[in-house]
Order: C-alpha cells, then structure tokens, then sequence
C-alpha cells in the first residue's frame, strides 16, 4: 500500500486520537493534578469519587476513539483464514477471561472506583500485593492479556493497527510508570518479587534497579 493511500484511511487520525488520549489520561493520573483536585474538590469527595471519575472519563474517551476506528476510511491489511482464524478466536476469549480474573484478583469494584464512592472507609484499607495465579507468571497480567486479545485479531486493517501501535506503546509506558509507584507502595517486597517474575511476557525478566 503506498503513502498516498495509507493517507486515505485514518490510520494517523487514530493515533492522533490516542495521543490526546494519552495526555489527558496522563495530566489527570499525575500526582499534581491529583493534589489540585484534592484541594479544589476537597479530601472526602477526592477520595470517594476521583477514582470512579477517572474510570468513566477513560472509558468514554476509549469509545469515542474505537468510534474513529469504525467510522474513518479503512483498508484490510490481512485476514487470519480458517481453520487458524477458530484458534485465535479461542485465545481472545482466554485473554478476555485472564483480565477479567487478574483485575478481580486486586479487587473490581476498587480497580474501576465503585468501591470507594460506595464505601469509602472499606476502600482505604490498605492494597495487598497480589502474586498469586497469573500473577506468578508475569508482574502485569492484565496487559499480557491485552497484548495477545488485540494482535490476534481475524481481520488487520490500517485503523485497527494504528489503534494497536497506539495502546501498546502507551501501555508499556505506563506499565513502567506504575513500576515505580508499586515500589513506593510496596517497598521489598516488591523488589524480591519483580526479581523472580518477568514483566509482561512470561520467561523475559525485567528487573527493576
């Protein structure tokens, strides 16, 4: 396909989308925004309700984005023929089901805010460290997950492979970001454990230093 005609579909629209995404996620996930908020909005209502705010936000900020992908000019890149195309199907749903269990693993409600703006007091107990399960095999379980349902799709376009480049890059990123406030939370812990567990592919080893 040449340039001319990858410029026909919105392949750089979508990863223009996921940039800005990527921002604003970032500027309302960052620590000073965080503390503006907390004095703006006041500790209580910061505490029972950011999180929950944070979740909605992404969310819809994610749909409107897939929205580009479906409505902007596309063109197949490749499409995974049968009898392959059942095997990959089969590990899509895997992976659905790996994220779904390694998120209830660290608690749902508190992972998506429901927790806290519906009992807050039981929300700020403290965070355990969870490396039990798909923990055992990789530190970030839910990405590893991510990464095998979005590559395995039965069809490649242009606007779902920018969409792919686009949230990996910005996962792996934030992957490492998260590194260092699990440290800070967990302290040693932490360090024995990220020593013996690969990151987010199972067998490669990533220590932190």
């Amino acid at each position: 396909m040449s340039a001319g005609n990858l410029m026909q579909t919105g392949f750089w629209w979508i990863l223009l989308s996921l940039l800005l995404y990527g921002v604003i996620h970032s500027v309302l996930a960052a620590h000073r925004t965080k503390n503006w908020i907390k004095t703006w909005w006041g500790e209580r209502y910061y505490n029972r309700f950011y999180r929950l705010f944070f979740s909605i936000q992404a969310a819809v900020l994610f749909v409107l984005v897939l929205l580009l992908v479906g409505l902007l000019p596309d063109e197949t890149i490749y499409h995974i023929p049968a009898p392959w195309v059942y095997l990959t199907i089969a590990l899509q749903v895997l992976a659905v089901m790996g994220v779904l269990h390694s998120i209830m693993l660290t608690g749902m409600l508190r992972f998506t805010g429901i927790q806290q703006a519906v009992d807050p007091e039981q929300a700020q107990k403290p965070i355990q460290l969870v490396i039990k399960s798909l923990y055992r095999w990789v530190r970030h379980p839910i990405y590893t997950c991510m990464f095998v349902f979005i590559w395995l799709v039965p069809v490649m376009t242009w606007n779902v492979l920018a969409l792919n480049i686009g949230i990996s890059i910005y996962t792996i990123l934030g992957a490492f970001l998260e590194e260092h406030k699990l440290l800070s939370e967990f302290g040693q812990p932490y360090v024995d454990y990220s020593q013996r567990t690969p990151f987010i592919i199972p067998g490669l080893k990533i220590r932190n230093r």
